[in-house]
């Protein structure tokens, strides 16, 4: 069984925002709802100062606190789905104790007001228990894994796609966009990213690309002090380098 790990290249990232793009519009997610955020933060001071980036997807962590803390048992890993963490709508109560657990801020609860108006689930008002019903949705639906429109009152977060992913060839080491037999399996994020800064694939596989690029090119784990053990690893001196400087892990215990 795969165990699913995505790497980003910050050095080949250029913070279009490609990949948030393609996640809204492939998991339909509200205005505002970014399961894909990029942050542009400055470092430095004048006249030496920067502006910087860091892609943020959900971390899909070994060891999740989100999980810990769920009263309801709502969000799961599953080590049958690579190792995903999902949220079972069915199971869960809204309360947030995953979203103020998780150290990462990729939970997002979206029955509160709007980020922007007018609020676009009044143009497009909800059916079937949908909290909003666009007339562009992803055919496919499992609650249980969040996957689809949310209902109201519960959490959603990034699945890396899992309705992609999950049908793609047993044992393959890699989802690359350029390999056409395996390109629809690949979760949107990676697909559409320009530079190609997101690799995806199998991280027990001694043979895919994402260890490889892990191994050679000293991939580190954002916030990898908090013991959540991130499926999700960076690369390179680039853009968010700053993140995961020692001085800047000492300030963030």
């Amino acid at each position: 069984m795969a165990k699913w790990g995505m790497v980003i290249d910050l050095d080949k990232c250029t913070g279009c925002q490609a990949c948030t793009t393609a996640c809204s519009m492939e998991n339909n997610t509200l205005p505002g709802e970014s399961w894909q955020d990029v942050l542009f933060y400055n470092a430095g001071e004048y006249p030496s100062a920067q502006m910087k980036w860091l892609p943020r997807p959900c971390m899909q962590c070994e060891t999740p606190s989100c999980v810990h803390v769920c009263p309801t048992r709502a969000t799961y890993k599953d080590p049958d789905a690579g190792g995903i963490v999902f949220v079972d709508w069915n199971k869960c109560i809204g309360c947030k104790y995953c979203m103020i657990a998780c150290p990462y801020g990729v939970r997002f609860y979206s029955d509160e007001k709007p980020l922007i108006e007018p609020d676009i689930r009044d143009a497009y008002p909800g059916e079937n228990g949908q909290l909003w019903s666009p007339p562009y949705q992803n055919p496919e639906e499992d609650w249980r894994r969040g996957i689809g429109i949310q209902p109201k009152g519960v959490v959603s977060k990034c699945t890396f796609c899992y309705h992609k992913v999950k049908h793609a060839p047993e044992g393959i080491a890699d989802l690359d966009e350029d390999n056409p037999e395996v390109k629809e399996y690949v979760p949107a994020c990676v697909r559409t990213c320009a530079p190609k800064a997101r690799y995806f694939g199998d991280l027990d596989n001694p043979e895919s690309q994402v260890n490889r690029l892990i191994g050679d090119k000293h991939g580190v784990r954002l916030k990898d002090h908090t013991g959540n053990k991130p499926q999700v690893y960076y690369l390179g001196a680039g853009a968010g380098v700053p993140a995961f400087t020692p001085a800047d892990r000492e300030n963030d215990a």
